[in-house]
Formats: C-alpha cells, sequence, structure tokens
C-alpha cells in the first residue's frame, strides 16, 4: 500500500544517550529556573563571586544600598518591631514557653535572615500555627510544669531539626516536597487551628490559672466548663475592652489603607496600656493575671542543651519536621504573594536555605522556630520597606528591648495577649475562601475541609495528615486515570479541539482522534488500553449503517511528556487489537523523549514510520492518499 511521501516528517533519527537524558531530567526537576544559566561565560573566579552572591544576596544588594533604602527601612523596622514585641510574648505562651523567648526568637533569626534571605518584604518572627503544632507534640512527652527546663530544651532542639531539614531541602533544591501541602490543606489547616486558638484564649480572657493541653474542640470547651469556677469578670471585661480597641484599629486599616501604622502599633499600646492598668490598680490582686518576671539580657546560648538522646530525641525530631513543613510552606506563600505585588521574584529554594540556617542559629541562640508570618511580612510591605534590612532594624530595637525594657513588661496582663492573637487569629478563618473552593472544586474544598475539621475535631497533626492524604490520593488518581478526549475538526479549518467542548466541531468520517493529556506510566497503562477500546467500541457502536465504518484511530501524543515500558508495552496492545479490526493506527506530535523510547523498543518499526505525524492534519491526508491508492488499484484489477 502506498503512502504520502512528501509531508514533514517527525524527527526519529535525533537521539541522546542515557548521561545526556538523565543530565536534563535531573536539571528539569532540580534547577528549573536554571540559576547558574549565565555562569559558563565567566571565568572561573568570578563563577566563585557569582555563586557566592547566590546564596548570600547581602552581598548583591548590600553594595547598592542607598540613603533613601535607608530611611525607609528604619521606618518599616520600627513598626514591624512595635508588633513584633507583643506578638512574640503572645506566641511564646501559645507555646507554653517563657514570654522572655518569644524576643529572643524575633532577635537572632532575623539578623540572619537579613543576610541569606531574598525576599525584600519578609518580616520573620514566630507564628501561631507552628508554635501551637509544636506544643500538642512536645506536651505529649513532657509539660513545662513537670520540667520547664527539658520542656523548653526539647523545643530548641525541634528548632535545631527544622533548621537542618530546610537548610538540607533548600541546598538539595528539593522545594517541590513543599508543593505537597496545597494551598486547600494550608487553607483548612490555618482555619482549624486559628478556631481552636481562639477558643484556648477563653483561659486568658475569663482570667483562668487551670486549663486543658489537648488542643481538640471538645477538650478545649469541656476544660472551660470545668473550670468555670476560676471564671474572673474582670478579666472578662478588661479583655473586651482590648478586643473593641484592636478591631476597630483593623477595621480603619481596611477602610483607610495609608492609616496601617495605625492596626500594627495597636497591638503595642494594648500591652502598654494593659501593663499600665495592671500596675496601677494591682490586677493580679483582682483577677487579672499578668506575665510576670521577664529577665533583662540578650539570648544566653542554648547550643549545649539541645537534647539528642532517649525518647526525647524522637518527639523533637517529629516536632521539627512537622512544624518545619508547615513554617516553610506558610512563609513561602508570604513571600511569593508579597513579591507579586511588586512586580518581584523569589527563590523557594534559596528561601529554604535562609529559613534553615536562621533557624539553626536560633537553636543556639535561645530560640524557637522562626518564618515569615503574615501579618508582620504584610505590615512591613505597608511600611514601605526596600530590602531585608528592616529585620535588622527590627532585631536592633528588640535587643534594646532585651537590655534595657524588658522587665517593664512584667505587668502585662496575660488578657491583653489573649486579646491580641484572637485578633490576629480571626483573619486566617477565611470563609470568603472557602465559599469560592466550593464553587470552584468540590474536592479542594473537601481536602480544605478535612483539614479544618480534623484539627478542630482531633488533632493538628491528625488533619494535616488527612488533608495531605487526600491531596495524595487525587494526584494519583490523576495519575493513574489520566484523561483522554475526542477530537473533531472545526469546520472550515484545520483545528481540531474537543467535542464535548466544542459543540460546532465535526467528525471525520472513517476516523477517530484520541487525545492523550499525561504521561503514560505502569500505573495508567492499563486504563488507557481498556479507555481506548472502549472509545473505539462506542464509534463503532454510533455509526449509521450509511456512515463510514471506522478505518483509521490517530492518537495525538502532544501532551505525553513521557513513557515506561509498560505503556510501550500498551502501544504494541492496542496496535495489534485495532488491526485485527481493520483498524489502522496513527500517532501524531510525539515528544524527543517519547519518541526516542518507541524507537528503542522498535515500536516505530513494528507501526511503520509512515504512520507517525506532525499532525492530525498530515495524518488524515495521508490516510485518504493510501486509501484513494487502494480504490484504484481495485477499480484496475
Amino acid at each position: 500500500m502506498g503512502t504520502i511521501t512528501n509531508h514533514p516528517k517527525v524527527n526519529l533519527t535525533q537521539t541522546r544517550t542515557y548521561c545526556e537524558t538523565l543530565k536534563s531530567d535531573l536539571k528539569e526537576t532540580f534547577f528549573p529556573d536554571n540559576p547558574f544559566g549565565g555562569f559558563k561565560s565567566l571565568p572561573p573566579g568570578r563563577r566563585v563571586w557569582y555563586g557566592l552572591k547566590y546564596y548570600v544576596p547581602i552581598l548583591e544588594w548590600g553594595p547598592k544600598y542607598t540613603l533613601a533604602y535607608f530611611r525607609s527601612d528604619l521606618l518599616a523596622g520600627l513598626t514591624i518591631a512595635s508588633l513584633a514585641i507583643p506578638q512574640g510574648i503572645s506566641y511564646a505562651r501559645l507555646a507554653g514557653l517563657p514570654p522572655i523567648i518569644g524576643l529572643y526568637s524575633s532577635f537572632v533569626p532575623p539578623l540572619i535572615y537579613a543576610v541569606f534571605g531574598s525576599s525584600k518584604n519578609l518580616a520573620v518572627g514566630t507564628v501561631a500555627a507552628a508554635s501551637l503544632l509544636l506544643a500538642s507534640i512536645i506536651e505529649n512527652d513532657v509539660t513545662y510544669a513537670e520540667n520547664p527546663e527539658l520542656y523548653v530544651n526539647i523545643f530548641f532542639t525541634a528548632a535545631f531539626f527544622t533548621g537542618v531539614m530546610q537548610a538540607v531541602l533548600g541546598f538539595l533544591r528539593l522545594g517541590i516536597l513543599v508543593d505537597f501541602l496545597s494551598r486547600s490543606t494550608i487553607t483548612g489547616f490555618m482555619g482549624g487551628t486559628a478556631s481552636i486558638i481562639i477558643l484556648q484564649q477563653l483561659k486568658g480572657m475569663l482570667g483562668m490559672t487551670h486549663f486543658t493541653t489537648k488542643t481538640n474542640l471538645i477538650s478545649v470547651l469541656h476544660a472551660i466548663f470545668h473550670y468555670r469556677h476560676e471564671w474572673r469578670w474582670e478579666s472578662f471585661v478588661l479583655g473586651i475592652c482590648f478586643l473593641v480597641f484592636l478591631l476597630l484599629a483593623k477595621h480603619l486599616k481596611e477602610k483607610m489603607p495609608k492609616l496601617f501604622w495605625v492596626s500594627a502599633i495597636a497591638p503595642l499600646l494594648v500591652v502598654i496600656l494593659g501593663g499600665l492598668f495592671a500596675f496601677l490598680v494591682k490586677g493580679e490582686e483582682h483577677g487579672i493575671p499578668i506575665v510576670g518576671e521577664l529577665k533583662k539580657g540578650i539570648n544566653p546560648l542554648s547550643i549545649a542543651h539541645l537534647t539528642f538522646k532517649g525518647k526525647h530525641l524522637s518527639v523533637a525530631l517529629k516536632a521539627g519536621v512537622l512544624s518545619g513543613f508547615l513554617a516553610l510552606a506558610e512563609g513561602i506563600a508570604v513571600g511569593r504573594s508579597l513579591a507579586l505585588l511588586k512586580d518581584e521574584q523569589i527563590d523557594g529554594n534559596k528561601e529554604m536555605i535562609a529559613y534553615g540556617l536562621m533557624n539553626v542559629a536560633g537553636s543556639f541562640t535561645s530560640c524557637y522556630l522562626t518564618t515569615g508570618p503574615f501579618s508582620k511580612s504584610a505590615v512591613n510591605y505597608h511600611a514601605g520597606c526596600k530590602t531585608q534590612m528592616s529585620n535588622v532594624f527590627m532585631s536592633i530595637c528588640i535587643m534594646l528591648v532585651l537590655l534595657f525594657l524588658a522587665p517593664l513588661f512584667k505587668y502585662t496582663p496575660l488578657v491583653a495577649l489573649s486579646a491580641i492573637i484572637i485578633v490576629a487569629m480571626i483573619g486566617l478563618i477565611e470563609i470568603h475562601e472557602y465559599k469560592r473552593l466550593y464553587k470552584v472544586d468540590k474536592f479542594d474544598f473537601i481536602v480544605c475541609m478535612a483539614a479544618f475539621i480534623g484539627v478542630v475535631m482531633f488533632t493538628m497533626v491528625i488533619g494535616l495528615s488527612v488533608s495531605v492524604g487526600l491531596s495524595l490520593i487525587r494526584a494519583l488518581i490523576y495519575v493513574a486515570r489520566p484523561a483522554t478526549c475526542k477530537l473533531g475538526n472545526i469546520p472550515g479549518t484545520d483545528i481540531y479541539l474537543e467535542m464535548k467542548q466544542y459543540t460546532d466541531a465535526c467528525d471525520v468520517p472513517g476516523v477517530l482522534v484520541l487525545q492523550l493529556t499525561s504521561p503514560i506510566y505502569f500505573a495508567s497503562a492499563g486504563y488507557l488500553r481498556e479507555r481506548i477500546s472502549r472509545w473505539v467500541q462506542d464509534e463503532q457502536n454510533k455509526r449509521d449503517k450509511s456512515e463510514a465504518d471506522l478505518q483509521l484511530v490517530i492518537l495525538e501524543f502532544g501532551g505525553v511528556t513521557a513513557i515506561d515500558n509498560s505503556g510501550i508495552g500498551m502501544l504494541f496492545e492496542v496496535r495489534k487489537n485495532l488491526e485485527k479490526q481493520g483498524i489502522k493506527v496513527a500517532i501524531t506530535n510525539p515528544r524527543q523523549e517519547v519518541a526516542e523510547k518507541l524507537v528503542a523498543a522498535k515500536f516505530v518499526e513494528s507501526l511503520g514510520e509512515e504512520w507517525i505525524f506532525l499532525s492530525i492534519k498530515e495524518a488524515i491526508a495521508a490516510w485518504l492518499f493510501t486509501l484513494h491508492e487502494a480504490i484504484n488499484k481495485e477499480v484496475q484489477v
């Protein structure tokens, strides 16, 4: 049977060695952004310098620093410092740690990030979700009341493991692992965590002294009402006043964005005014518990207190890894979202290295886990920060507080910290996002709600695990059950589109065009074989007697980015089964990686090189040509 020979042909002769293929695959996996692409043309000495600047960004922007940048960063640094003080104390209390550790954690890590971080907008500090997650894991092993020193040391050790994990992931460019925490998972997890944190703050709002260490809804509500004899109306009334003030400041920022600084300094004003009030009225004697002693001095070294023995090691490792992944996902997401507002880009792998180094350094200097909290980073952005130096100015402010002012915060009412946390957490319950997910993607909504309900009803680890598990199941389903669709011709054009979506697309008599849209692996090979057979059977059943019989199946391979041995075996089976029915198979637009394997497996030889085309139009034209030749031969006979 003749074939048309003058159409452009798919390049099936160009092959690559295994090393070339492996190098290309590794480059696409670990260096999709090609960060060292411009290094080849540089002499060795400059390559080293540019490589150093890549990993230490301050070498890039530091020499270009100007007085105008200094003024902007100084203002931003002072602004976020006013937020860092109350948040540091509040989140340390949330983690069950001494409040001073929250201030320590706002001093050293920001300095490290200013050197190694790539985001100009990120403000480093502790976060509520990670604080509660760490506490919920570590308190299963030991509580602060049982052994304060060991409890604190496990937090430091967890921060060390967090830092090591983050730095290793960054150096190995394994940021892809963080992507398994989908946006839906993070949204649901943060919302559930915020809900539990708000309920837990009723302890401070009501002036209670006893409470549960568990984080699920039932346990928290049971503790609130079980210890109702400890409720103090004085603390509750003061807390409502603080809440109203903070919510009004937040509302003012939303209505008048230029007054963002009012909302930024409101928590510090609450701490200062609350401390003055508690001092003047002797609040501790009237049902208003206070923070207590805060010692002066900068961070003491804690490297000798890291715990690497016994069962405490596994607890610290688990807490560090889980909270580290969560902190990475939150910090990178915040950095990217703020960078987009300035038409900038940040490197996720460089960010992981910066997070890792600052957490390792923090673990050596009495700090627990830090990342880039959204609230503080948003304030940094709105305050007009220009570079990472805003973190340095914030650290200097915290250092001055630690050296001279820390004892003044001893009179801070716990109810003030609870009010600050409640207002901060309200913004994390994104009801509008839940509604949007329900409208856009029901499965994403289920993933989100699994995280939310799992955190609220069970534990934070269960909520996170179930949600990530559902996300992975969905990804596996996409791999094992890839989409296929039937294409039809748009009349008057050479365009072929999905017939289900474009109702004016028409069948080509005697031809079935199927588009495969994903890699063909062992997990999906069996399904695709059955799905192609069903497409063919459905096509044969629906054709009228007046229509031409199905004679050609075209497999459009433009979306098939890879294929393995099981996939190639499936193609052999499909071809064999269809040709038994007198149906020819053609393939269009195979990618180089796929074409190389089809040639090596001798599938091309079996099918015939003349049945592999650049486009659907050429495949149909070639089939019509061969059909016409066959008819002419029959007439001549």
